[in-house]
């Protein structure tokens, strides 16, 4: 029976992260990095390619079932998942990854609440997405699968047998008892990893996030929702380097069934910066200064030839290809890995960077003095290109155009690094940029806005909307009371609404292909909506704001998880899951609805 997306759990270390399902199943898990090839791609096809199930062993012809309670252990990234076997007892499995220098590790700790249970554990490790079948055998007490350049040791004191190129356990629990299980990777021609000390382990890890919340300066009506975001957002951070991924996954479909599947497990330029700003906002100065850090070696020295994305240590080649021995969640084919997009021309990137720089120095976050050069190039290359057509922010596999959101993005740059010039933290040719700054508005102005209907357009000479759009009043091109911004989010809200009220990236056009170049529909992008919730909390329309800003709210899983998308048709999550460029807009609505009084 296939699972929804919404069942998952997200647990990690910073450095890669693996969803457990509700029955107590980790389904996805790449290893050591978030863009390595998965051990466990049971979420992309069948238990055939991998996963790890631990729970109460069900009845004579009965499957696994969910747990009956699960949460995580305070503000933390620790889940706890309870099961209440009648007649038999209580037990809790408490799921984890240790924020780590060395191997990376997986702890499963089996706790007996009340009476005795029988549990099982079933461990299925198929190396490069379910492809490679492991040489699994044992070392003294420790068994461990081994496959090319990769080893994976599991260590428990229950044994454990192999059947069916699955490795078993069973064991009884009793009140107060706890059973830990151990998972460590680690190149397969090193010496054995340490022995995990996994009560230790939890216990460091427990503080870790307590510690890291403790750091957030948010205490409004929504903290529970924002913190929940933040520690999201932080679980996506690769620690060694502070590039940011988009989604711990690849290939979980915007459109059940269709074809849009896409490889999100690397540090887009945009969703890391809008990333950071939400962080800066709530205090993080520390993740922002190891991005900028990360965005300076990116870059290198040629920002005339900025991507989009890059790989999570800065990588510039992300090849795109397919996995066509994994069917697909719920049969969404193809499953990609590596991402075609990287080297599309998306203008909005030199936006979106730009006013993350400013808003660090506005921050106090420490002059870096290659930094503020590195901003000075990408206006420099913006003076030359911004009247280009390109890909836009939804990367559209069809043909450039002149998409308005690039051009405001573009206004966005030249005008924060105006600002900072006028104030004197970089030097720069003040009044030509003043110029240039003056020429885009103009020309978005002219081009990008239709009279007849009140609104401005997806694209010049377009009559499309685009939610995008809606970031024309946040990102300070116009002022809200503008009529030509009030239009804009009126004609949005009425042609891109689903019957739910959430938002939709533009048209699409179901078998046909549409602007995108591709066919199908897809759900309403929850980024989308949460825009369109900030904009009526600018124009006055609070009220109205904090519903629909609550009504998402509630479409979060039980553990506060967003994906990228709301499919209103079968009211289910679609789309890479969690989602960063879902989580950081919460956290923006939550800050500017508690700012205009509208919490609640």
């Amino acid at each position: 029976m296939s699972r929804l997306i919404e069942d998952y759990a997200l647990i990690g270390d910073t450095q890669t992260a693996a969803l457990v399902c509700r029955d107590g199943t980790v389904d996805w898990l790449c290893l050591p990095r978030f863009d390595s090839h998965a051990v466990f791609a049971g979420l992309l096809g069948t238990e055939e390619h991998g996963f790890w199930r631990i729970g109460p062993v069900p009845g004579e012809g009965a499957r696994p079932r969910a747990a009956d309670r699960r949460s995580y252990d305070g503000d933390s990234l620790i889940l706890t998942s309870e099961w209440d076997e009648p007649g038999r007892g209580s037990v809790r499995v408490t799921d984890f990854m240790p924020p780590r220098d060395g191997a990376p590790q997986v702890i499963r700790i089996v706790e007996g609440l009340r009476g005795r249970v029988t549990m099982r554990s079933t461990l299925r490790m198929r190396f490069s997405y379910g492809h490679v079948v492991p040489w699994v055998h044992k070392v003294g007490d420790r068994t461990v699968a081994v496959a090319g350049p990769d080893s994976v040791w599991l260590d428990s004191a229950t044994e454990s047998h192999g059947e069916d190129l699955t490795t078993h356990a069973e064991f009884t629990v009793l009140e107060g008892q706890r059973v830990a299980f151990s998972l460590s990777w680690q190149p397969s021609h090193l010496e054995p990893p340490a022995r995990p000390d996994p009560e230790g382990a939890l216990e460091a890890t427990a503080a870790f996030w307590r510690d890291w919340v403790d750091q957030c300066t948010y205490r409004g009506p929504y903290r529970e929702a924002v913190i929940r975001s933040l520690i999201t957002l932080k679980a996506l951070t690769y620690a060694p380097t502070g590039g940011i991924v988009a989604a711990p996954t690849t290939s979980l479909p915007e459109d059940i069934g269709g074809v849009r599947n896409w490889d999100y497990r690397y540090t887009w330029l945009r969703d890391a910066a809008i990333t950071l700003t939400s962080m800066l906002r709530t205090g993080y100065r520390e993740e922002a200064r190891a991005w900028r850090d990360w965005l300076l070696r990116a870059a290198a020295g040629d920002p005339e030839n900025l991507q989009i994305m890059y790989g999570i240590a800065g990588e510039r080649e992300l090849g795109e290809a397919e996995l066509d021995w994994l069917p697909g969640y719920e049969d969404s084919a193809p499953v990609r890995v590596g991402n075609g997009a990287a080297h599309q021309l998306q203008l909005d990137v030199y936006g979106e960077v730009t006013e993350a720089l400013y808003l660090g120095h506005m921050t106090g976050l420490a002059r870096n003095d290659y930094a503020s050069g590195l901003q000075l190039k990408l206006i420099e290359y913006l003076e030359k290109h911004w009247d280009e057509p390109d890909e836009g922010i939804w990367e559209v596999r069809g043909p450039r155009r002149h998409f308005v959101h690039s051009k405001v993005m573009a206004w966005v740059a030249v005008d924060r690094t105006v600002k900072l010039i006028e104030s004197g933290a970089v030097d720069g040719p003040l009044e030509r940029w003043q110029r240039l700054r003056d020429e885009i508005h103009r020309d978005v102005c002219e081009k990008g806005f239709d009279k007849e209907r009140n609104t401005f357009t997806q694209s010049y000479g377009s009559r499309e909307l685009d939610a995008s759009l809606l970031l024309i009043p946040q990102m300070g091109f116009l002022p809200p009371d503008d009529k030509r911004v009030i239009g804009t989010i009126e004609a949005i809200q009425q042609e891109l609404s689903t019957p739910d009220g959430f938002i939709l990236r533009y048209p699409t056009d179901g078998e046909h292909t549409g602007v995108d170049g591709l066919p199908g529909d897809e759900g309403a992008f929850l980024a989308c909506s949460f825009w369109m919730a900030d904009d009526l909390a600018m124009i006055g329309r609070v009220d109205e704001a904090r519903q629909l800003f609550e009504k998402l709210l509630s479409i979060r899983n039980d553990l506060g998880l967003l994906a990228e998308e709301w499919d209103p048709r079968l009211k289910r999550q679609v789309g890479n899951f969690p989602q960063a460029f879902s989580h950081v807009p919460l956290i923006d609505t939550a800050l500017r609805l508690t700012a205009a009084g509208g919490g609640g």
